[in-house]
């Protein structure tokens, strides 16, 4: 079976970080995810450079990269994000609306229904520019100002416009499996979009919900090398699951990821050399397993 794995780590894994990448840093960061397998990967956000400072470099990037068979998503919140996205190239837009109002007015200046309303005409503007929609649902299991978010405010949110693809992100990772399983199966019953779900490890179950996702019908996930990232307007909203740890564990249960394993790597050992600290994914400080074979005698 297979599970594409989305990559979001140069933009949603860099965003937060204190540390000012350098834009060839971040190039190089790209290619090297191409080059392990990534086919679609969210590159950068197109937001004011004073809400998210570490991606002010969006179209800088974009144009350092010539990546003819990889699909490059970059996040988009209005008209003007929009029109540099298309102008950039971007192939695929990723729309984020937030469940409940309180956090939708800190992350995007707006309550939710004035989100959706936003979105429609984003989303239609996308669309006859040829670009693929993204819908993603930030907060969907909890939100760090209101609570629990009930399953009904997710639902009244995945038919809100016409996308490609709806996305179930547990922002502040409160998820369990049980709740994935139950979230996904309703969502796949008022949709026939594919769906994706995004999850950060904040409490040490993002790799078990990962696997729920999977088996309640989700067709991709969001990962992001090294398991950096993080919600630059959520508190505590530590990073996202890891690329190289979760294919890991996808190949040996049998899925195919076309990702590289050792090219993983490769890439998570620039981000640490780049942010001159070790990042959370667990795979680097370990031992290959199964182990390389070793090359037979000659006779």
């Amino acid at each position: 079976m297979r599970i594409d794995i989305v990559e979001v780590g140069p933009r949603d894994g860099l965003q937060n970080e204190a540390v000012t990448v350098p834009t060839a840093q971040k190039i190089e960061f790209v290619r090297r995810l191409a080059a392990a397998g990534a086919r679609r990967i969210e590159v950068t956000s197109f937001v004011r450079p004073d809400r998210v400072p570490q991606l002010a470099d969006a179209e800088e990037v974009l144009a350092g990269l010539d990546l003819p068979d990889v699909t490059i998503s970059a996040l988009v919140f209005n008209e003007r994000g929009l029109r540099r996205a298309a102008a950039a190239g971007v192939a695929e837009v990723n729309l984020v609306m937030v469940a409940t109002d309180t956090f939708s007015r800190r992350n995007q200046g707006m309550v939710v229904a004035d989100a959706v309303t936003s979105y429609r005409r984003l989303a239609a503007q996308a669309h006859d520019l040829g670009m693929r929609v993204s819908l993603t649902i930030g907060a969907s299991w909890g939100c760090p100002f209101e609570g629990e978010v009930e399953p009904g405010r997710v639902l009244g949110l995945v038919g809100s416009f016409e996308a490609d693809e709806v996305c179930l992100a547990d922002t502040i990772g409160v998820a369990t499996p049980g709740r994935v399983t139950a979230l996904v199966g309703a969502v796949r019953d008022v949709t026939a979009l594919p769906v994706r779900c995004h999850f950060h490890n904040t409490r040490n179950s993002g790799y078990a919900n990962a696997y729920a996702a999977v088996a309640a019908g989700a067709v991709a996930l969001d990962a992001s090398s090294g398991g950096i990232g993080g919600c630059p307007f959520a508190p505590r909203a530590t990073g996202n699951i890891a690329t190289e740890d979760l294919a890991w564990a996808l190949h040996r249960d049998g899925y195919e990821t076309g990702l590289s394993v050792p090219g993983l790597l490769h890439a998570t050992e620039l981000v640490e050399r780049t942010l001159g600290r070790q990042v959370p994914a667990l795979l680097g400080r370990t031992d290959p397993f199964p182990p390389p074979q070793e090359a037979a005698p000659e006779s």
